[in-house]
């Protein structure tokens, strides 16, 4: 049995995502046509024998719960431990507002972390677009004996990140935080495993000391005593989303063949809730190139470098381009789209005319009609 134990931040409400979270967390958001971010994070430990999972959730996680269910699809669903949903355990102090920090979210669920039967815990975050091999990582967590190994990226991300510079036997001597674009070091994708006990010691200071944020106060505070902690390498595709553009670029990454391929390998699949539909029906006159389509979806019209869900209609002579549509969405007869993005259950009028932009799409909030 593997001595490894997982949690999922999934909290956050990212609030430069804008309508895309007025309802749900980050992590519950519609993901390259049939997935959900935290797909990812749990697909992850799954693929790695993790099956004792914790999800960390605060507020607006109703749809995450529909999702996530029992945890069947990843193989959690036990009759002891497996997937654990965590709300705030009722504790009012933490009712009054957001998390403020990672530090904070963890203090909220402190008995459930003291009563983890494993020794070391890889922490995720729920809103991490990656499909990591921890199986490389768990076992260089183990040999090399540092009590916490930094899970980062070799690719520079597009939004500011924290980044870690390490010293020729590959442990961590300083942390760089908010570094924007190309910066020393790698950057952080904010994983980690850690050591039970370890993380206990750092939630009990921060906790002592009214310290919320993991990084700038726990991490700091671990290395600024002389604690070791070394880094560990994905190579793999890696976007964190916290705001519209992080999402509507790391979507549209998902159409060009080898950056899906490193997020969907065979040997590491990436499970989801089942979504059984018939196959999408094409009309005589439909159109379709460069595009992800889910499936029960009905296309009479063309589409150009899009991402639809399951359930989408797309009326005659409507014309899409660089647009993701979320499930149940419907366009009219003659709609002309450009860089618009549409959650569940939106009505497009007949003939409208939408054209946002790569950098400025167009967000049109769930069961709006226009």
């Amino acid at each position: 049995m593997l001595d490894f134990h997982g949690i999922v931040f999934a909290y956050r409400t990212a609030p430069a995502l804008g309508e895309l979270v007025s309802y749900r967390t980050a992590a519950s958001l519609p993901f390259c046509g049939r997935y959900r971010l935290i797909d990812f994070s749990l697909s992850s430990l799954m693929n790695a024998g993790i099956r004792d999972v914790g999800v960390i959730m605060q507020r607006d996680y109703q749809s995450l719960l529909d999702h996530l269910g029992s945890g069947k699809p990843w193989d959690m669903s036990r009759k002891s431990r497996g997937l654990r949903i965590l709300p705030p355990f009722g504790l009012p102090e933490y009712h009054k507002g957001d998390y403020a920090g990672t530090m904070e979210a963890l203090n909220a669920v402190a008995a459930y972390v003291r009563d983890i039967p494993q020794q070391h815990v890889v922490l995720l975050l729920g809103d991490l677009a990656a499909n990591i091999d921890l199986s490389p990582i768990l076992e260089q967590h183990l040999r090399v004996g540092a009590p916490i190994t930094a899970i980062c990226s070799e690719h520079t991300p597009r939004s500011a990140r924290n980044r870690y510079v390490a010293d020729e036997n590959g442990f961590v001597k300083s942390a760089r935080y908010d570094v924007q674009g190309e910066g020393e070091g790698y950057a952080s994708l904010e994983g980690y495993v850690i050591e039970k006990q370890t993380l206990l010691s750092m939630m009990a200071r921060a906790d002592e000391r009214n310290e919320y944020r993991f990084h700038r106060g726990g991490i700091d505070d671990y290395l600024a005593g002389g604690g070791k902690m070394a880094l560990a390498i994905h190579r793999g595709y890696a976007e964190i989303i916290r705001s519209v553009d992080d999402y509507y670029s790391a979507s549209r990454d998902m159409l060009a063949p080898a950056k899906r391929r490193e997020m969907f390998p065979q040997e590491r699949p990436v499970r989801t809730k089942s979504q059984e539909g018939v196959s999408t029906y094409y009309g005589e006159n439909a159109s379709v190139s460069g595009s992800l389509v889910a499936d029960n979806c009905i296309i009479e019209g063309e589409l150009k470098d899009c991402i639809l869900f399951s359930g989408v209609r797309v009326g005659k002579g409507a014309k899409l381009e660089n647009c993701i549509l979320f499930r149940d969405t419907v366009v009219g007869d003659g709609a002309r789209l450009n860089a618009v993005i549409a959650d569940k259950r939106c009505k497009i009028a007949p003939d409208t005319v939408l054209t946002g932009s790569e950098k400025l799409p167009i967000v049109i909030g769930k069961g709006k009609s226009l």
